[in-house]
């Protein structure tokens, strides 16, 4: 037997079981993955809490939980090239990542993804790449950053934020984020101007980015506010990115996801980390048996960095 995160109903963290099930094995074509770490995402609780968000991503109930995981293949199927016993891992499992084990078709296509861990990541923060970089990655590549732009990053302290923030600042350009004033030292520490959000955002940000010129960019990674005051400041829609304002967010602005980002985003991120230029501030780790703890935590949404899930 092993053990993996169950839930039969919708609803929030209490209705998240650890239970023991059937060890799965791989199949022709398929790697087992031993899962040492599940990095956890606000989707993940906002499926298991809503049965419309569910939908959007085909999962019914029952299910499993978490979707970005990092690990270490311990078996391999049938016809399988290029993964071997022993072989670190790293990728998406949409809606069944937190479980002992994971069988992962090869090769795959996003959501679903493995990639190898390089050497000198560890799991835990292999684990918080595969969602948050590749919505960051996207987000900013509609937008196009460069040297002499001012970016407006809404939520900037968030799991995805984090890796925005510090691509943008890699990009070249300035980087005002909006956050709760309790997160500005942290943001500042990444490399951004903070501003607090709420009413006013756009007096706020016209001040701040006075002295560059203005905000000639912005992506929203919370909601709509953010793209709201980049609008009003004269942000032309194509340089707006939004990843949760639905499918018609205002003014024309980009609507994106992390299936929209590039083959190489990943790859870009972890040299960047090896390279010591992008840091992934890890927020609290949790053993799986505090799983509702853990995305109690999550949900929360004052979290500076990644929640992790460690097995």
């Amino acid at each position: 037997m092993s053990r993996a995160v169950i839930y039969e109903t919708f609803g929030g963290p209490e209705v998240l079981e650890l239970r023991e099930i059937p060890e799965p094995h791989a199949g022709p074509g398929e790697v087992r993955v031993r899962v040492a770490a599940v990095g956890l995402n606000p989707m993940d609780w906002g499926i298991a809490s809503r049965p419309e968000a569910a939908a959007r991503f085909g999962i019914t109930v029952p299910s499993g939980f978490g979707s970005d995981f990092a690990g270490t293949v311990d078996e391999v199927g049938g016809g399988v090239t290029g993964l071997a016993v022993g072989d670190r891992v790293y990728g998406g499992a949409l809606g069944r990542a937190a479980a002992d084990f994971l069988v992962v078709r090869t090769p795959t296509a996003l959501p679903d993804a493995l990639f190898r861990t390089p050497e000198g990541i560890s799991d835990e923060v292999a684990s918080t790449l595969p969602v948050a970089g590749h919505t960051a990655a996207a987000a900013l590549a509609v937008i196009g950053p460069r040297s002499g732009d001012t970016v407006l990053i809404g939520g900037a302290a968030g799991g995805v934020g984090v890796f925005a923030v510090q691509l943008a600042k890699l990009a070249g350009a300035t980087v005002i984020g909006t956050a709760a004033e309790g997160t500005f030292a942290f943001l500042r520490h990444l490399g951004a101007e903070p501003v607090a959000y709420g009413p006013g955002l756009a007096d706020r940000v016209r001040a701040l980015a006075s002295a560059s010129g203005g905000v000639t960019a912005a992506t929203d990674l919370f909601g709509t506010e953010a793209a709201e005051a980049a609008l009003a400041l004269g942000v032309p829609p194509a340089r707006i990115s939004t990843i949760a304002a639905g499918p018609n967010p205002p003014g024309g602005v980009r609507p994106i996801g992390a299936v929209d980002a590039g083959p190489d985003a990943l790859e870009r991120i972890t040299d960047a980390i090896l390279a010591g230029e992008i840091t992934v501030p890890i927020a609290a780790t949790f053993p799986i048996e505090k799983i509702g703890d853990a995305v109690t935590r999550q949900a929360g949404r004052h979290v500076h960095g990644k929640i992790v899930i460690t097995l």
